[in-house]
C-alpha cells in the first residue's frame, strides 16, 4: 500500500515513510500469508489503516536477513557504526513532524507529547553514537608468573526486540540503537497497536546506511502476536531478546528464552510509589505528578501508581491536585489545545472503568472524574476517561496491588517514614519510586530503603540516555541506557589467556 492509499489525515511531507508492509532486507515485504490486521486510532474508535499481518512463517526470513547483515555489520568499524547512527538521528530528526502524525493516530497521546517522545528517543540514539567507539576490554597482569589475561568484547549476534505500544518510538530507539552501535543487528516486533512508526523507523535506517537486514520489522496482529514472539524467542540464530511490557507477558518471554539459555533483558511492569512528606516543597511535589501522572493517560510504566501524603499536607494537597487536574483538556491528540487524550485500547479503557469501581466499591472516595467512559464531541467512540482522582486507597483494592496504566490517580495517607517504606515495597515489583522531602539525610535513607530499580528525589523523571534504566523484583532484569551497562547487553565478553616467556 502506497501513501496514497491512506486517509487524507496522512499527507505527509515525505510519501515514501508510510507503509503497510512489513520491512525485511532493506524492503517491503507483504506477509508470507497474505493478510493483513486493521489498525485503529484510539482517539476516535475508528479503523484508519492496515497492516501486514505477519506469523511465524515470516520470523525465519527476517531472521535469516539480520544473520547475513550481521556477518558484515559485526565487522564494520566502530567509527563507521557511530557515523551511520549519526546520519539516522539526522533522518529521524528531519521527519520528526511526520512521525509524531503517525504516532498520535496509533497511540493517541496528543500531538505536543508525540513530540516529546520523538525528541526523547533521540536523545538515546545520540547518546549511543558516542558509546560506539567507548567498547573496550582490557590487559590483565596474572597472579601467575609468566601468563597474562586479555579481556576482548564482541557483538553478540541477531537480536529480537519486542516492543510495546505506549512509547513505541523511544523504546525501539533505546533498544535499537544500543543493539546497532554495539555491532548487532536487530529483528524488531512491534505492538500490533503501533506497528506504523516501527516500519517507518526501519525504512529511515536504510537509508541513513545501515546494510540491507541490519535493522528488520515484522508486524503482526494480536492474535499471531504469540507465535511470532515465540519464534523469535526459540530461534536459535537469535542470541537476545529484548522485552519491555507486562510482568505476566514478560515470565512467558522468560520461560522461551530459559530453554535455550538465551540472553535476555526485560524491562516489566511498575507499581510505583509516588511518597511526599509533610516537610516537602508542595508545588514542586504537584508540578512533578501533574507532570508524570498525567502524560499520556496515566500509560507509562513508571508512572505514580500509588500516591502516598503525609497525613499533616494530605487534605490540601488533595485539594490542589482536583483544582490543578480540572483545568486538563480531554480530547483527540490532533485537537487544538488538548492536553489528555484517549487510552490506547478499549481492553484499557475496560479495566480502568473496572479498577475505579472495585476501589469504590471498597470504600474509596472519588474526588474527581467519573471513573467511567468519556464522551468527546465529534468523537464518540473514541477510547476516553477524563482524569479520575480517588482518597481513601487501602491495600485491599485492585489498583494498591496492580499496574494501573489509566488516567487515574490514588492517594494514600501515612503517619511516619518507617511505615510508609514498608507500604511502599509491600508489592512484588520494583521499577521506579519517587520521594519529595528536603531533608537530605531522608532523601539518602530512601535511596537505599525503597526497593526500586530507580529512585526520583524530588524529581518526577528518572528516564535519561546518559543514566541506566531498568528495574528489580518483578518488574526487570538487566537494563537499558547508561554508560557502559546497556551496551554491554548485546556484547559477549572473550578471555584470552596467553604465556609469556620469561628473558630475564
Amino acid at each position: 500500500m502506497a501513501n496514497a492509499d491512506f486517509p487524507k489525515l496522512f499527507e505527509l511531507k515525505d510519501q515514501e515513510l508510510l507503509q503497510n508492509h512489513c520491512y525485511i532486507h532493506g524492503k517491503w515485504a507483504t506477509a508470507r500469508r497474505g493478510q493483513n490486521f486493521p489498525v485503529t486510532d484510539p482517539g476516535s474508535g475508528q479503523i484508519w489503516a492496515e497492516c501486514a499481518d505477519g506469523t511465524k512463517d515470516d520470523v525465519e526470513p527476517a531472521v535469516h536477513s539480520s544473520h547475513i547483515a550481521f556477518e558484515k555489520y559485526s565487522k564494520v568499524t566502530p567509527r563507521q557504526r557511530a557515523q551511520i547512527l549519526l546520519k539516522w538521528h539526522q533522518l529521524i530528526d528531519s521527519n520528526r513532524e511526520d512521525l509524531a502524525k503517525i504516532l498520535v493516530y496509533e497511540t493517541g497521546k496528543p500531538l505536543t507529547e508525540a513530540y516529546g517522545e520523538i525528541d526523547y528517543a533521540l536523545t538515546f540514539v545520540w547518546w549511543f553514537v558516542g558509546e560506539a567507539e567507548r567498547i573496550q576490554g582490557s590487559v590483565i597482569t596474572s597472579a601467575v608468573p609468566g601468563r597474562r589475561s586479555i579481556v576482548i568484547k564482541q557483538p553478540i549476534g541477531v537480536v529480537a526486540g519486542l516492543v510495546p505500544w505506549n512509547f513505541p518510538v523511544a523504546l525501539m530507539l533505546r533498544k535499537a540503537s544500543a543493539a546497532l552501535a554495539a555491532g548487532c543487528t536487530m529483528v524488531v516486533k512491534p505492538s500490533p497497536e503501533t506497528p506504523f512508526t516501527a516500519l517507518s523507523l526501519g525504512f529511515l535506517a536504510t537509508r541513513a546506511g545501515f546494510p540491507a537486514g541490519a535493522l528488520n520489522v515484522v508486524t503482526t496482529s494480536l492474535e499471531n502476536t504469540p507465535e511470532v514472539a515465540e519464534a523469535l524467542c526459540l530461534h536459535p540464530i537469535v542470541k537476545k531478546v529484548t522485552f519491555t511490557g507486562s510482568t505476566r507477558v514478560g515470565k512467558i518471554i522468560s520461560g522461551l528464552c530459559a530453554r535455550n539459555l538465551k540472553k535476555a533483558t526485560f524491562e516489566l511492569g511498575g507499581n510505583c510509589p509516588f511518597i511526599v512528606f509533610d516537610d516537602a516543597n508542595l508545588d514542586q511535589a504537584l508540578e512533578q505528578l501533574m507532570a508524570l501522572k498525567w502524560r499520556h493517560a496515566g500509560q507509562a510504566c513508571v508512572t505514580a501508581n500509588r500516591v502516598y501524603v503525609q497525613q499533616g499536607i494530605h487534605d490540601n494537597l488533595v485539594k490542589a491536585l482536583v483544582e490543578k487536574s480540572s483545568s486538563i483538556r480531554v480530547g483527540h491528540g490532533m485537537g487544538e489545545g488538548t492536553t489528555i487524550g484517549p487510552v490506547t485500547t478499549a481492553r484499557g479503557l475496560e479495566r480502568a472503568e473496572a479498577l475505579v469501581k472495585d476501589a469504590i466499591d471498597n470504600g474509596a472516595q472519588l474526588m474527581l472524574g467519573t471513573g467511567k467512559r468519556h464522551r468527546v464531541e465529534g468523537h464518540v467512540d473514541g477510547y476516553y476517561m477524563a482524569p479520575t482522582i480517588l482518597t481513601g486507597m487501602t491495600r485491599d483494592m485492585t489498583m494498591s496491588c496492580e499496574e494501573i496504566f489509566a488516567p487515574i490517580l490514588t492517594v494514600y495517607a501515612f503517619e511516619d517514614e518507617d511505615e510508609v517504606v514498608t507500604r511502599a515495597n509491600n508489592t512484588s515489583m520494583g521499577l521506579t519510586s519517587y520521594v519529595f522531602t528536603k531533608s537530605v539525610d531522608r532523601l539518602w535513607r530512601l535511596f537505599e530503603k525503597l526497593e526500586a530499580g530507580m529512585i526520583g528525589l524530588n524529581t518526577g523523571n528518572c528516564s535519561a540516555a546518559e543514566a541506566p534504566f531498568g528495574g528489580i523484583k518483578d518488574s526487570g532484569v538487566g537494563k537499558e541506557s547508561g554508560k557502559d551497562v546497556a551496551i554491554n547487553e548485546f556484547m559477549v565478553t572473550k578471555t584470552g589467556t596467553l604465556t609469556v616467556e620469561d628473558h630475564y
